[in-house]
């Protein structure tokens, strides 16, 4: 039975979950012999307080005992982050053509894709097995809540991927709508899905730096021409808060070329950064995020989770080619950003509140038979960054829901 433990990531859910083991004095204080009658008496007096301790906590504290549901492997730990992908034919979870919540970008067989065999890879740890995504089951247990993804378009390719997924235990697919009617777009700011039957909401805000951008301070140089506020969070926050699950990512878009060439630069306060490197002003924005969900987020309620950078594979540096394989690489490539992974790991380390990291890295790094390539909308554009759907990112919901299901879900209302 693998401990719950193996899932949280940060500092203080290490903390919760994660046994310790004290080392015992080496001076041992020995009894006499002649004390044998006593040690006995002791023992069993300190037998019969132990059974009255555990009964107190598991009656009347309700402290939950794991899941055997949900988890099964050797070890008391798994990190389920380390594995590999094995062919299975069970997949993919779902057909995106018939599901109107799949953009048409990521539709790749939608769009021409002759070769199936990428659909049919399952995510399988090395030392523990996660639970086979059951439909209705989710739905049952996600009933009445409220689960937000905030982040870029990778954000939003694993929100169209947990509408899709959970579309497949719906026998009433007319009561899954958008919200406001919009069809899904890659430049609205808000989408929100409504499962009616589950009183179910999953929604997703663009916000790809999770910090304000906006005009530069007055008598700045004219190069440039906005500023990302390292010190302020997106103005949308406020909308994020009182979910049951709050999923963030960001990344992509922390580049030279998407911003120093365009005329984005950096701002604390009303000073300009104009020399910082983005590596420094990722870190100062993360902690930014960070401060706010210590302050803002009650995660007594809130399960929050930041997922790691998703690794691109490009075949020049230039990203104008895109060589898509036909299966996964036997050993881990691509672009993965390692300095951003450093940053999550220094700053959700030192957090006090409770934050789940999907280090979603690894994996995602076989895949590099996985991706848009020509296969997108239109097709002119090339992509090796983002993911076709079903795929890739459906393995991360899977583990999403486990993480919630396996740990926190008492806090849920099982």
């Amino acid at each position: 039975m693998v401990s719950p433990a193996a899932w949280s990531f940060s500092r203080s859910s290490l903390a919760r979950f994660t046994t310790r083991t004290k080392s015992f004095n080496s001076h041992r204080k020995w009894f006499p012999s002649a004390a044998a009658s006593s040690l006995s008496l002791i023992a069993i007096v300190f037998l019969f307080s132990s059974l009255v301790c555990a009964f107190y906590l598991v009656t009347v504290r309700r402290i939950p005992a794991p899941d055997p549901e949900f988890f099964s492997g050797a070890g008391q730990y798994c990190d389920v982050f380390a594995g590999s992908w094995i062919p299975d034919d069970a997949y993919p979870i779902y057909n995106s053509s018939e599901c109107p919540f799949a953009e048409r970008g990521f539709n790749c067989l939608g769009n021409g894709r002759n070769d199936t065999g990428y659909l049919r890879w399952r995510w399988k740890p090395s030392s523990c097995d996660i639970p086979r995504f059951d439909a209705r089951e989710a739905l049952r247990r996600l009933r009445g809540k409220r689960i937000v993804f905030v982040g870029d378009s990778m954000s939003r390719t694993q929100w169209e991927s947990l509408i899709c997924m959970l579309m497949t235990g719906v026998d009433d697919k007319q009561s899954v709508y958008e919200v406001n009617g919009n069809k899904i777009s890659k430049t609205i700011g808000f989408l929100g899905v409504k499962f009616g039957g589950f009183n179910l909401s999953v929604e997703f805000f663009r916000s790809v730096f999770l910090v304000q951008q906006g005009l530069p301070p007055k008598q700045g140089p004219r190069r440039v021409r906005s500023t990302l506020k390292l010190d302020a969070l997106d103005v949308m926050n406020k909308r994020w808060m009182n979910s049951d699950v709050l999923v963030f990512n960001t990344g992509h878009w922390w580049t030279a070329t998407k911003l120093f060439e365009i005329g984005c630069y950096f701002q604390f306060g009303t000073s300009l950064k104009l020399g910082l490197p983005v590596t420094a002003a990722f870190k100062m924005a993360l902690e930014t995020w960070a401060s706010w969900v210590e302050t803002s987020v009650n995660t007594n309620r809130t399960h929050v989770f930041l997922r790691t950078f998703e690794p691109s594979h490009w075949s020049d540096s230039k990203q104008k080619v895109c060589e898509v394989t036909d299966q996964p690489a036997s050993e881990a490539i691509g672009d993965d950003r390692s300095e951003f992974g450093d940053i999550i790991r220094e700053v959700v380390g030192k957090m006090r509140a409770s934050v789940t990291v999907l280090n979603v890295t690894l994996m995602g790094k076989f895949r590099s038979d996985a991706h848009v390539g020509t296969w997108g909308h239109p097709s002119s554009i090339l992509d090796c960054s983002h993911w076709c759907l079903p795929g890739v990112p459906d393995a991360w919901n899977e583990l999403l829901l486990s993480s919630l299901f396996t740990n926190d879900w008492r806090k849920f209302g099982k």
